[in-house]
């Protein structure tokens, strides 16, 4: 059992069950229950890498490292030191397969809410809430790696069957959780993208309704559409989600995870960024909430950190923006708690056995502009110039949803035609392993075998305290 009250929504404010207003300041877990290629290191999409894996490993040592990576990725000593920094939440991202087989539908796997309850569980007992996210729904919410789309087409919206199965999983997570008060609420859908407009509205209204008909009390987070950055499809439309609802924005600074980005305050892309003008930002992000008088949630926000020699600006940014939050009154979950270095509060070591194996495939994800976050394309502009030239040629009003050219192509050619063979290669380097080399390697992101990023440690403890 858990000590934390039950949190809800009055006016702009969560509160708890006297009625004192809690601001939540937590991380966001990628890379545990839903894969991201930044951070464990492969070339494109988890289900992808999951097949290729299982391939080179065969079946015994595959489920060896996956069974030791969930406990070694988060256990107790992971949550204790988040407590000990002064973060109150923990944003729980997770695939929808490890609920549910594509080829047997709509019928639940218990080992994916054990899997999820333990963190829960161990997360509650250092004073921690949880907000489950998912992250990755059938069909695909978005266009991009992290909701595993292999493609560029994000099916969700226009296959009902998908939308089912989203529906009933929720259904069932909201009835094993409705009388946890250390889960502060769901997070039915991470950075939906409907290029209509018209369909995550009404698909909204009907989610909501079935999580309400079995769990009334938890709170809902529910994204905007366009990665989280745009509501208006929801002003426009007659349905809304009704009470005990944030809606929630994400609030990436460009300075922060350009690669292009030299200095902050500077320009970077011909436009200047200081303190003013990323409160601008938020302000512009969040303005729907203040419209409709309900409380501010950035489920996703903060910088990457390529070079050592770019930290303290980069820091300067991440700074910045949690002054804006506490002059607001807003919530917020940072990106990300651990990885094998470019985001994470905690990285693997590079000299751990996880990292020392896949790093010729590291440099030459990094050589290819494979990784869409974190990547540069400096590599391949002689195949990009090429296909640049020929569109400003034949299609040069070319702007598909849903940001347009230059991150469609390089999402075609960097982060699909060149992360598919780049993903053999990958898993190459795991062929032959036994399955105790298979549990050595996942414990490469256990605690104590990481290393904590101490200035962004330090910055948030004194944030906090």
């Amino acid at each position: 059992m858990s000590d934390l009250p039950f949190l809800t929504v009055r006016g702009t404010d969560l509160v708890d069950e006297g009625g004192t207003p809690v601001r939540l300041a937590g991380v966001g877990l990628g890379g545990w229950m839903n894969l991201e290629n930044f951070i464990t290191g492969y070339p494109g999409t988890e289900g992808n890498l999951r097949r290729l894996l299982l391939d080179r490993m065969g079946r015994e040592s595959y489920d060896a490292f996956f069974d030791a990576f969930y406990t070694d990725f988060f256990d107790d000593a992971d949550a204790a030191h988040l407590a000990a920094l002064g973060l109150n939440s923990v944003r729980i991202p997770f695939h929808y397969r490890h609920f549910e087989d594509d080829d047997r539908p709509f019928e639940l796997k218990e080992e994916g809410f054990e899997r999820l309850d333990r963190v829960v569980r161990l997360l509650a007992r250092h004073g921690i809430y949880s907000i489950l996210d998912l992250h990755a729904a059938p069909g695909r919410q978005n266009q991009h790696w992290h909701s595993d789309n292999p493609t560029h087409v994000a099916e969700l919206w226009v296959h009902r069957h998908f939308q089912d199965r989203v529906v009933h999983l929720w259904e069932a997570l909201a009835d094993r959780y409705r009388d946890r008060p250390e889960v502060a609420g769901f997070n039915p859908l991470n950075e939906p993208s409907d290029p209509t407009g018209e369909v995550l509205p009404a698909f909204y209204a009907r989610l909501t309704a079935a999580i309400r008909a079995v769990d009334a009390r938890h709170v809902l987070f529910l994204d905007g559409n366009k990665y989280s950055t745009d509501f208006s499809a929801f002003a426009a439309r007659a349905e809304g989600a009704g009470e005990n609802t944030v809606w929630t924005a994400h609030d990436y600074a460009l300075p922060g995870i350009a690669r292009d980005a030299r200095a902050y305050p500077g320009e970077v892309r011909g436009e200047w960024f200081d303190r003013d003008v990323l409160e601008q930002s938020f302000l512009r992000r969040t303005q729907f909430q203040r419209e409709t008088g309900t409380p501010i949630w950035i489920g996703e926000f903060g910088p990457a950190y390529p070079d050592p020699a770019q930290d303290s600006w980069r820091l300067q940014i991440l700074r910045d923006q949690l002054d804006v939050y506490a002059a607001h009154g807003a919530s917020w979950a940072l990106w990300t708690y651990k990885d094998i270095g470019l985001q994470g509060l905690v990285t693997a070591r590079a000299d751990s056995p996880y990292v020392r194996r896949i790093a010729e495939v590291l440099a030459d994800k990094q050589r290819l502009g494979v990784d869409s976050w974190g990547g540069s394309d400096a590599g391949v502009r002689d195949v990009l110039d090429p296909i640049d030239a020929l569109f400003d040629r034949e299609f040069p009003d070319y702007a598909p949803w849903p940001w347009g050219r230059a991150p469609h192509v390089a999402l075609l050619v960097r982060h699909v035609l060149l992360a598919e063979p780049l993903a053999e290669r990958f898993a190459d380097t795991f062929r032959g392993v036994l399955p105790d080399q298979a549990r050595a390697l996942a414990a490469s992101f256990r605690f104590d075998a990481c290393d904590s990023r101490a200035a962004l440690a330090d910055l948030l403890r004194s944030h906090l305290t």
